[in-house]
C-alpha cells in the first residue's frame, strides 16, 4: 500500500474537516449513554443479587478444663457486605483489586463493541465523503447485504466468546494473560472494521485479494488501531478516524487493482 506516512497526514486532514467532526460526536454521545446506562443497570443487578449474605463466627474457649463455644450470627445485606469485606485487609485488598480491574477492562471492552456498531452505521456515509475528496475515480461498488452482516457479527461474537473460554488457563500468567486477554477483542476488531469498510468500498472479489496482497499490512493497521483503543474511552473520540484512516488503505488497494487487473 501507498505510503503510510502520506495515508497518516491525509486522515488526520480529513478528520478535522467540519462533516467528519459533526460524525465523530455521534459515537461518543451514544456510546457514552450506552455505557453509563449499562453500568447503572448492571451495578443494581449485583447489588440486587448480593441479596443477604449470612455471616457466622464460632469461637471456643476453655474454662476450668471444659471448652466453651460461642456462635456469632450476623446477616449483612447490600452494601453492608461491601462495607465487611472491606473492614478487613485482605479482603480489601482482593476486592479493591478485583472491582477495579474487572470493572477496567469490561468498561474498555464494552465501549470497544459499542462504538464498533455505532461506527457501523456511519461507516459509508464517511467513506463517501472520503472518496468526494480524495478518489473521485473510484467507484464504491461494494458487497454487504444486512442479513450477511448480522450473520457475521453473530458469528464473530461466538468466536470472540470461545476465545475467551478457551483461553482462561493463560490468564494467570503475568506477561501472557495480556495477550489472551486481548486477542478474542482483537480478532472482533479486526473483523468488523475491515468488513464495514471493505463491503462499501469494493467486491467480493476484490476483498479477497486486498487480504491476499495486503492481509498482514491490514492486520498490523488494525493492531495498531486496536491497542490505540485500550486507552480508556479513546474510541469513542478516534473511531471514525479509525474509518478514515482504513477507508484511505482500501481505496488506494482497490484503484491499483482495478488500474493493474490484478
Amino acid at each position: 500500500m501507498d505510503n503510510e506516512q502520506n495515508i497518516l497526514s491525509l486522515s488526520i486532514k480529513d478528520l478535522f474537516s467540519q462533516k467528519m467532526l459533526t460524525y465523530s460526536v455521534a459515537p461518543f454521545i451514544i456510546s457514552m449513554i450506552l455505557i453509563y446506562g449499562a453500568i447503572i443497570y448492571f451495578a443494581g443487578f449485583g447489588m440486587e443479587q448480593l441479596g443477604t449474605l449470612q455471616i457466622q463466627e464460632t469461637q471456643t474457649t476453655i474454662e476450668n478444663g471444659i471448652p466453651h463455644t460461642d456462635t456469632l450470627e450476623a446477616t449483612l445485606q447490600g452494601s453492608a457486605i461491601i462495607q465487611f469485606l472491606l473492614s478487613h485487609a485482605i479482603t480489601s485488598w482482593i476486592a479493591t483489586f478485583l472491582i477495579y480491574t474487572v470493572g477496567g477492562f469490561l468498561s474498555i471492552y464494552l465501549s470497544i463493541f459499542i462504538a464498533l456498531l455505532i461506527i457501523g452505521l456511519l461507516t459509508e456515509k464517511i467513506l463517501k465523503e472520503v472518496q468526494k475528496r480524495h478518489y473521485p475515480d473510484v467507484e464504491m461498488i461494494g458487497h454487504s447485504n444486512i442479513l450477511e452482516y448480522i450473520f457475521l457479527v453473530v458469528k464473530w461474537v461466538a468466536v470472540t466468546i470461545v476465545l475467551f473460554l478457551v483461553l482462561v488457563p493463560f490468564y494467570f500468567i503475568p506477561l501472557v494473560n495480556i495477550i489472551a486477554f486481548n486477542l478474542p477483542l482483537y480478532y472482533l476488531f479486526h473483523n468488523m472494521m475491515t468488513y464495514d469498510i471493505s463491503s462499501a468500498i469494493c467486491t467480493k472479489e476484490e476483498d479477497k485479494k486486498i487480504r491476499f496482497y495486503y492481509g498482514g499490512t491490514l492486520k498490523l493497521k488494525t493492531l495498531a488501531l486496536y491497542l490505540l483503543s485500550l486507552i480508556p474511552f479513546v474510541i469513542l473520540f478516534a473511531s471514525v478516524f479509525y474509518v478514515i484512516y482504513l477507508g484511505h488503505s482500501y481505496f488506494l488497494a482497490v484503484r491499483k487493482i482495478r488500474q493493474e487487473g490484478l
